[in-house]
């Protein structure tokens, strides 16, 4: 080898070895994920900005960049706007606030960092949910110029419920009220008299100035009377919670692994604990015991794992574990229920109801849930605990929760991976609240589903007819309830069992303490539903004429009875026919103002996407329209013989 060649190895080995000096140093540091929040234009994005400016970490083609944007976009006038920085979406430039959540790495000698950059605007609540969900501290932005507002508020009510516990008040902007101590004083009281019941660990209130660099990595001579850390020197020294160390085994199965009949593991990503080849572990919903064989890896087998590796787990024996499962330590189980109760923060414009149906997620688990009680909604101001009968956007409530199969978890408290969940919209799909669970709702243990010998296949064979709901919805005044009586009279005169559930009759007594808010409509097409099903149970051909005017509850019910037994039948009269029209006079009240929540008038009726028929009422007679409906009933079985053993129930 060439002396050339000899140095030249010598320097590429001292390198490497540089290289892999630094990324072990970098493997010993402590990880601390923080957000900021706060109100709109407190300084957020500014404040990470300087962060990253001050730390050295901006390069120059990135700072060139940002003194261009600065020129375009910016708000400091030739000053560099650091806000540009995690302002990245065009829309959050032109309009100066952040829309999306910016997550953004750096790393000084002692730590290294996280930090999601969170909207301040209440519209934007999800997203900051989203960015506290993962966070060990918040960074609470206050203006100087201003008092604690109620964002503030509740974004600190948001952290505290999602299990931080470190707290930075950060009063910003303290230069534009002359570095007063005295208006720090007296935030820094005010905010501490309002968070003293939200159970943080730690409030270590900061002046700084975002822009000028004011105490925000070292101190400040314009702050000459603060006595305290510099803010960089908080995060760098802030003792983190060790409690996740002694958490115990949680692995939320992702994906049954069987690429080949020799291999048959289990994929997903630790939530909580350790584990290691030989261990005893739990399918947490049946109950089965098994041992852990091996940890396998892209890299080989592991001698041990823990919390936030993704592995797949290969056991002794051939348990069934199925995605939505998980595998957990035997001596410290999750708690396995279909009902709980859980603080609620709702982000959808439509208000939460209870008895309405979402889709329930959890880490890897999907059921459909039902909101059986909303227990009390909580004031962000007072925190006091107020009774409602929904929650509006942005609001935060205590409600019970009652999913179709038991799922496993944890009281969110104990453990956030396993004890958090979103909400879909079942029509949108979309994400329309965030949930922590407090713990599960035991049933009577003496209740039971009674075994009985006559069901359902032999009542209706009793009757010599397929049992069904036929389910009529249009506006009142649509021609429902003289449809469905048409019906039942020509299903009578062929001899089958029918009974006809109407809304006005239903309200003289199942209902009759329901008044008609979009809550108690709700509520009246849960139990109209649950009695339409007992009908259904025992072997009738039931009629059901309901306004029914949500699409979400007509699937509710739908989604109540076996396949086949539901058909929606959409009674199309315009709202101009069905004010002429008129019956019971009722119109004309609620245009007059005199009838509030009146379907077609001041509340919606969500029209049918596909009904099992669509009967377009004007220009055609009563006998014509219950002829269509006598067809569907044909078409499918239900009124004449058939055989038996051709459908199942």
């Amino acid at each position: 080898m060439s002396k050339l060649a000899h140095i030249e190895t010598s320097v590429a080995q001292s390198a490497a070895e540089e290289i892999s000096a630094y990324m072990a140093e970098q493997e010993k540091k402590s990880l601390l994920r923080f957000l900021t929040c706060g109100s709109v234009d407190d300084g957020k994005s500014t404040l990470i900005g300087r962060l990253l400016y001050d730390t050295k970490l901006i390069f120059e083609d990135q700072l060139a960049a940002l003194q261009n944007d600065s020129r375009k976009h910016g708000t400091n006038g030739e000053d560099i706007d650091f806000a540009l920085l995690v302002d990245g979406l065009e829309a959050e430039r032109e309009q100066g606030i952040t829309i999306d959540v910016a997550y953004r790495f750096f790393s000084t000698p002692k730590r290294k960092f996280i930090v999601a950059d969170t909207p301040g605007h209440e519209q934007y609540t999800r997203n900051m949910a989203t960015g506290a969900s993962t966070a060990d501290l918040a960074i609470v932005l206050v203006d100087a110029r201003q008092e604690i507002l109620r964002q503030t508020r509740r974004h600190s009510f948001i952290a505290s419920l999602l299990g931080i516990r470190n707290i930075v008040l950060a009063v910003n902007k303290i230069d534009l009220v002359d570095y007063s101590q005295d208006v720090f004083e007296t935030i820094v009281k005010q905010y501490q008299e309002f968070a003293s019941e939200l159970g943080f660990k730690t409030i270590q209130a900061i002046p700084l100035s975002a822009r000028f660099g004011d105490n925000v990595i070292g101190p400040s001579e314009n702050l000459g009377w603060y006595e305290g850390p510099s803010l960089l020197q908080h995060l760098e020294n802030v003792a983190l919670d060790d409690a996740d160390a002694t958490r115990p085994f949680r692995f939320p199965v992702q994906f049954v692994n069987r690429p080949n009949l020799d291999f048959r593991g289990f994929s997903g990503t630790i939530a909580s604990g350790t584990v290691s080849p030989g261990d005893e572990i739990v399918v947490a919903k049946s109950g089965k015991v098994s041992r852990v064989k091996r940890i396998a890896t892209w890299d080989g087998d592991l001698d041990q794992a823990g919390e936030g590796q993704a592995v797949t787990i290969v056991l002794e024996d051939e348990v069934e574990v199925s995605r939505g499962n998980m595998l957990v330590s035997p001596d410290n189980r999750p708690e396995v229920a279909d009902q709980f109760a859980a603080h609620l923060v709702w982000f959808s414009e439509a208000p939460l109801i209870p008895g309405r149906s979402y889709i329930l997620r959890t880490e890897t688990d999907q059921v459909t849930a039902t909101i059986t009680d909303l227990k009390y909604r909580v004031d962000i101001n007072s925190f006091a605990q107020e009774a409602a009968k929904s929650l509006d956007l942005n609001e935060v409530g205590v409600v019970n929760i009652s999913t179709q199969e038991a799922i496993a978890f944890d009281g969110y408290k104990s453990n956030r991976s396993t004890g958090s969940f979103i909400l879909i919209d079942r029509l949108t799909n979309a994400t329309v609240g965030a949930g922590m669970i407090d713990f599960a709702l035991r049933r009577a243990s003496n209740v039971h589903w009674q075994a009985l010998d006559v069901d359902k296949a032999s009542r209706a064979n009793q009757k010599d007819q397929k049992p069904a709901v036929v389910w009529f919805t249009g506006l009142s005044g649509s021609g429902k309830s003289t449809v469905a009586n048409l019906v039942e009279k020509r299903l009578a005169a062929l001899g089958k069992h029918t009974y006809i559930l109407d809304g006005d009759n239903v309200r003289h007594g199942l209902n009759r303490d329901l008044g008609f808010t979009e809550e108690d409509r709700v509520e009246n097409i849960r139990r109209v539903g649950e009695v339409a099903k007992l009908m259904v149970d025992a072997g009738l051909i039931v009629l059901v004429s309901f306004i029914s005017p949500f699409v979400a509850e007509r699937r509710m019910v739908r989604e109540l009875l076996g396949d086949g037994e539901f058909m929606e039948v959409y009674v199309d009269t315009p709202f101009e026919e069905c004010a002429r029209r008129d019956p019971k006079g009722l119109y004309a009240k609620a245009l007059r103002g005199e009838i509030k929540n009146f379907t077609g008038v001041d509340s919606p009726y969500e029209v049918p996407e596909n009904p099992e028929l669509h009967l377009k009422t004007v220009g055609r007679t009563t006998e014509e329209l219950a002829s269509e409906v006598e067809k569907l009933l044909t078409d499918r079985g239900i009124i004449f013989n058939f055989d038996h053993s051709s459908w199942s129930i």
